[in-house]
C-alpha cells in the first residue's frame, strides 16, 4: 500500500471521525454520496444540442437525397435512423469527436426518422432495412386525408351535423314546469326557474355524476318564475316572476336590487314609478351591463338600471291599430342593443329605437293571430332576421328591412306555454324551437329548421312532456331544454361540444361520508382547574370504536314487542290503561240491542261464582228478585209497530 495514500485516509477518517463522535453518529454506515446539480445540467444541456445538431443534418443529408432520387440513398438514411444510438455512443468513445462532453447520455436516444414530402413524423416500429419506396402508404394517407376533408366540407355543407345530440344528461329541477332557464356567458353556471316558484343553482365544474344543485331559493316567495337570464358579464342575475317587481341577484343567489312598483291608480302608466301588474318577460341589454328591460300586463315595456332601483329608465306603450293599450308577452333586444321588440297580445311585433320611446320604427299588425299571445322574440346574430314564436302553433322569421310580411312560416308546433323559446343555432344557419304535448300524448319535441329553406331538417325527441325553454349556448355548443315535467336536459357532443355537461360526467359519485356524533356530551371549559378539566377529545373515531366494544353503550334497542308482551314488557298497542279499553271496546261485537238480555247474561256465572262485589255483602245483601216474562209483554212484542208505544 502507498503510505502517502494511508496518511491522507487516515487523516480524513480522524476529520470525519471527530465530527461524527461530537454529533452522536459515529459508526452508522457509510457517507452519503453528493451529486453536483450544475454539472448534471449543463452536461444534460450539451447533451441536448448535440443530439439536435445530429438530427438535423440527418434530415438535411435525407432531402438532399430524396432530391436527388437515389432509393437506395433512403434506404441508407433509414439504417442511420435506427442506427443512431450507437452510432452516437461510438461517436463519443471515438477520440476525434466534436463532442467535448465526456459523460454519458442521460434518458433514452430520441429516434431520427426520415420525413415524407408533407414532413409528416413515420408513427409505428422502424422501417426494415431493405425497405425502398413507400408508394401505397402515402396513396393511402393521401386517400385519408382526401376523405378527412371532404367530411370537413360536408360538416360545413350540411348544418344538421353540427347539432350536438349525441349524449345527455338530465338535472331533476322539480316535478312542475321548467319555466325559465339562464346560463353564464362563460358556460360555468346554469340556473333554473319553475312553476314551482325555485330557483335552482347548477355548476358544472363542481357537480359530480349525481347532478346536484348547490343552491335551492324562492326570491320571490309563492310567485311562478316567469324568465332568467345573467348579464353580459355574468356576475348578476335578472329574476322576473309572476309578481310586479323585477329583481336581480348575483351569482350566488342573494338580493342585489328590486324594482319599485308603481302606483296602480295612476292612468297614464308613464307617470308611475314602476309596474303595476305581473310580469311577463325581461332580458339584459346586450352591450351595457347595467340595463335590462322587462315587461308586463299593465301593457307597458320599462328599461331599468341596476343602480337606480327607485325609478325606470324609460317607457314603451304598445298600442293597437286603434289606439288602444294592449298587454306585451315578450320582449328583446337586438342584437347590438339599438332596437327593442315586443310581442304583443293583439298578434303584433312592436319595434321601437331605443332612444326614441314614442312611436313605433317598425310595426307589423298582423304577425299571428289575434288573442294568441307570442312566447319569444329572438334575433339571429347577423341582426337582420328575427324570428317570433307564437301561441298560434306557428314559427315564422322576419326580415327588418322589409317588416311587412314573414319572409318563412312553420306551422304545426303546438305551443301550451306563455314562454316557449326559439333560438338560432351559434353558426346562424339553423333555428330551432320545442313543442307541447298533453299529459300522456307523445313527447315533446326539439325542431330544428334551416333558416334559409325553412324546411325541418332534424328533430330530438325530448322526453314525454312539454319542451318549454330552449338555449344554445355558442361557447360551450350545447343545448339545454327546460320540460313540463321538472326536468332540465343538456345536449352535448364530446368531439364538438366544450366544457359544460362533459365537466361533471367524468366524476364519479361522491362516498357519503357518515356524521360521527359523539357519544357523549362533551363539555368544553378551557379555564376550569386541571383536576377538573376532562380530556380533550382528539379524535371521535378512537371514542366509537371504544364504545363499540363496551357491551352496555353497544347494547341494541330492543324492538317492539308485537301480539301479547312477554318478559315483563307490554305491547305498544296495549301499554296504557286507554289503548286497552279502546281496543277491547273496538273488539267487542255483543248485540246490545235487548237491554234486559245484556244485563242478565253474566247473572248466573255470578250467582254460581261471586267474585267482586256479592262476597263482601254475603251477610246483608238481600237476595235480588228479576220480574219474569208475562203473557202481556207477549202480546205487545206481537203488537204492529205501528201500535208499539214510542219511548
Amino acid at each position: 500500500m502507498d503510505p502517502d495514500r494511508v496518511d491522507k485516509a487516515s487523516g480524513k477518517m480522524s476529520g470525519e471521525g471527530d465530527i461524527t463522535s461530537v454529533m452522536g453518529f459515529s459508526g452508522f454506515g457509510k457517507k452519503a454520496r453528493t451529486f453536483d446539480l450544475d454539472a448534471i445540467f449543463e452536461q444534460t444541456r450539451r447533451t441536448a444540442i448535440e443530439r439536435s445538431q445530429r438530427v438535423l443534418e440527418d434530415r438535411q443529408k435525407d432531402i438532399q437525397m430524396e432530391e436527388q432520387g437515389e432509393s437506395s440513398k433512403s434506404s441508407v438514411a433509414i439504417k442511420k435512423a435506427i442506427a443512431g444510438p450507437s452510432r452516437k455512443q461510438e461517436s463519443e468513445s471515438s477520440s476525434d469527436s466534436n463532442s467535448n462532453s465526456d459523460s454519458e447520455l442521460i434518458g433514452p436516444p430520441v429516434p431520427t426518422q426520415p420525413n415524407d414530402d408533407d414532413d409528416d413524423e413515420l408513427v409505428g416500429p422502424p422501417l426494415p432495412a431493405g425497405y425502398t419506396g413507400s408508394t401505397a402508404v402515402s396513396g393511402d394517407e393521401d386517400e385519408g386525408d382526401a376523405q378527412d376533408d371532404d367530411d370537413d366540407d360536408d360538416d360545413d355543407d350540411n348544418p344538421v351535423k353540427r347539432i350536438p345530440d349525441t349524449h345527455e344528461i338530465t338535472l331533476q329541477h322539480g316535478t312542475k314546469t321548467v319555466s325559465a332557464l339562464g346560463l353564464d356567458p362563460s358556460g360555468a353556471r346554469l340556473v333554473t326557474g319553475g312553476y314551482d316558484y325555485d330557483v335552482r343553482f347548477w355548476d358544472f365544474a363542481g357537480m359530480d355524476q349525481s347532478l346536484h344543485a348547490f343552491r335551492s331559493l324562492q326570491p320571490c316567495e309563492c310567485h311562478q318564475i316567469r324568465s332568467l337570464q345573467y348579464s353580459i358579464t355574468g356576475d348578476v342575475i335578472l329574476v322576473v316572476s309572476g309578481n310586479a317587481q323585477a329583481k336581480v341577484l348575483d351569482r350566488d343567489g342573494f338580493n342585489v336590487m328590486e324594482c319599485v312598483k308603481g302606483d296602480q291608480y295612476i292612468v297614464d302608466m308613464a307617470n308611475t314609478k314602476g309596474h303595476t301588474a305581473m310580469l311577463n318577460s325581461g332580458c339584459w341589454h346586450p352591450k351595457t351591463k347595467e340595463e335590462f328591460m322587462t315587461c308586463s300586463n299593465d301593457g307597458t315595456v320599462r328599461t331599468w338600471d341596476v343602480k337606480s332601483e327607485k325609478k325606470h329608465k324609460s317607457v314603451f306603450k304598445p298600442r293597437s291599430y286603434q289606439g288602444k293599450k294592449v298587454i306585451p308577452t315578450c320582449c328583446t333586444y337586438s342584437r347590438d342593443g339599438k332596437l327593442i321588440a315586443a310581442g304583443c297580445q293583439d298578434g303584433t311585433i312592436q319595434i321601437w329605437d331605443r332612444n326614441l320611446s314614442v312611436h313605433t320604427k317598425f310595426h307589423c299588425r298582423q304577425a299571428h293571430t289575434p288573442g294568441s299571445d307570442p312566447s319569444c322574440l329572438s334575433f339571429s346574430y347577423d341582426g337582420v332576421t328575427l324570428a317570433s314564436r307564437g301561441g298560434d302553433d306557428t314559427l315564422k322569421t322576419w326580415d327588418i328591412r322589409n317588416f311587412r310580411k314573414p319572409v318563412n312560416t312553420a306551422t304545426g308546433l303546438t305551443n301550451y306555454f306563455a314562454m316557449t323559446d326559439c333560438c338560432f343555432s351559434p353558426d346562424d344557419r339553423l333555428l330551432v324551437t320545442g313543442t307541447s304535448v298533453k299529459k300522456d300524448e307523445g313527447n315533446g319535441k326539439l325542431v330544428f329548421f334551416d333558416r334559409s329553406s325553412f324546411q325541418r331538417v332534424h328533430e330530438i325527441e325530448v322526453t314525454n312532456a312539454s319542451a318549454v325553454r330552449c338555449l344554445w349556448h355558442p361557447k360551450l355548443n350545447q343545448i339545454m331544454v327546460g320540460t313540463g315535467n321538472g326536468l332540465a336536459k343538456v345536449y352535448y357532443d364530446p368531439f364538438k361540444s366544450h366544457r359544460g355537461a362533459m365537466l361533471c360526467v367524468v366524476k364519479n359519485k361522491r362516498k357519503e361520508k357518515h356524521a360521527e356524533t359523539l357519544t357523549q356530551d362533551y363539555i368544553i371549559t378551557p379555564h376550569a382547574l386541571p383536576m377538573f378539566r376532562e380530556a380533550r377529545q382528539r379524535s371521535t373515531r378512537k371514542q366509537l370504536e371504544k364504545d363499540r366494544l363496551d357491551p352496555k353503550k353497544s347494547h341494541k334497542p330492543e324492538p317492539p314487542v308485537s301480539g301479547p308482551g312477554r318478559g315483563g314488557r307490554v305491547a305498544a298497542h296495549g301499554g296504557t290503561l286507554s289503548s286497552f279499553i279502546v281496543k277491547n271496546i273496538a273488539l267487542d261485537k255483543t248485540d246490545d240491542s235487548n237491554p234486559r238480555e245484556a244485563i242478565l247474561r253474566h247473572a248466573k256465572e255470578a250467582s254460581e261464582n261471586p267474585y267482586w262485589i256479592a262476597p263482601a255483602y254475603k251477610q246483608t245483601q238481600p237476595e235480588p228478585l228479576f220480574a219474569e216474562d208475562s203473557e202481556e209483554d207477549e202480546e205487545a212484542e206481537k203488537e204492529p209497530e205501528w201500535k208499539k208505544r214510542k219511548i
